[in-house]
C-alpha cells in the first residue's frame, strides 16, 4: 500500500485479502467445532466467536469505506489488528481448567 500512496485500489485489495483470511478462520473454527461437537472443550471455550465475526465486517466496512476514502479503510484494518493485538485466551484458559 505504501509504494502506492495508499491509493484507493491498493487499500480495497488490502481489505479483501484480510477479509478473505477473516472468513477463513471463521470456516475453520465452524468446522473443527462441528467435528468435535457443540459440546467440546473448543466450541465451549469460542461461544459466538464475536471478536472473528466483528473483524471480518470491520473488514467489509473498510473495503467500502476505502471507495470513500482510502483512509477510512485504513482506519478499520487498524482497528481490527489493535483489537486482536490484545491476546484472545479463551481456548488457553478453557484448556487450562480442565487439566
Amino acid at each position: 500500500m505504501g509504494e502506492n500512496n495508499y491509493t484507493t485500489i491498493p487499500v480495497a485489495l488490502y481489505g479483501v485479502v484480510s477479509f478473505m483470511s477473516g472468513t477463513a478462520y471463521y470456516i475453520l473454527a465452524q468446522c473443527l467445532i462441528s467435528v468435535n461437537g457443540k459440546n467440546s472443550t473448543l466450541a465451549i471455550a469460542l461461544g459466538k466467536d464475536k471478536k472473528g465475526v466483528v473483524s471480518v465486517v470491520v473488514y467489509a466496512l473498510g473495503i467500502g469505506g476505502s471507495f470513500i476514502n482510502s483512509w477510512i479503510g485504513i482506519a478499520c484494518y487498524v482497528f481490527v489488528a489493535c483489537m486482536w493485538f490484545i491476546p484472545d485466551r479463551r481456548i488457553e484458559d478453557k484448556i487450562a481448567k480442565e487439566v
